[in-house]
């Protein structure tokens, strides 16, 4: 095992399998992408330990801010089991650079930041300040795929083995 797969065993966490997409939708696009050292990594939603798509609603009505921190969680759990299985080892990646965080929202709630912390705070505490610490943008949409409470993209840096 690696450092990082260490650590996630140590927390009680799994990576999911990959996504189950719903009968009838096409997802013409990878889910990851390597430009030499680069990898960008496209919207990842919250999975359920099956595979399945977690779709549970908008935050300011359906969710708690809880709620949606766990949902975030969720997604960079999803966005891990992609990386590991397009890099061979989650301990290949570097530095985290970019953050993009995305949660479907009621119009009156502004709390996004508090909701896409569920993401930043687990990939730091995976990775360390130093390799973990990320920009970052948090935004409200009015909707998401599959009514899922949260998306993020985001993209790392890696070493080339």
């Amino acid at each position: 095992m690696c450092e990082i797969e260490d650590r996630l065993l140590a927390a009680g966490l799994a990576l999911p399998p990959p996504l189950k997409v719903p009968v009838g939708i096409r997802l013409p696009f990878s889910e990851v992408q390597r430009f030499g050292t680069r990898v960008l990594i496209s919207g990842h939603g919250p999975q359920e330990p099956s595979g399945e798509i977690h779709s549970s609603g908008k935050l300011g009505t359906d969710l708690s801010i809880e709620q949606g921190y766990q949902a975030a969680r969720l997604v960079a759990l999803s966005m891990l089991g992609s990386l590991k299985r397009e890099l061979g080892s989650l301990d290949r990646v570097t530095r985290w650079v970019r953050v993009f965080g995305m949660v479907n929202s009621s119009p009156t709630f502004c709390d996004h930041p508090a909701v896409i912390n569920g993401f930043s705070d687990l990939i730091i505490s995976l990775y360390g300040r130093t390799r973990g610490m990320h920009v970052r943008s948090a935004v409200g949409m009015v909707q998401l795929p599959f009514n899922i409470p949260v998306e993020v993209e985001a993209e790392v840096e890696v070493r080339d083995d």
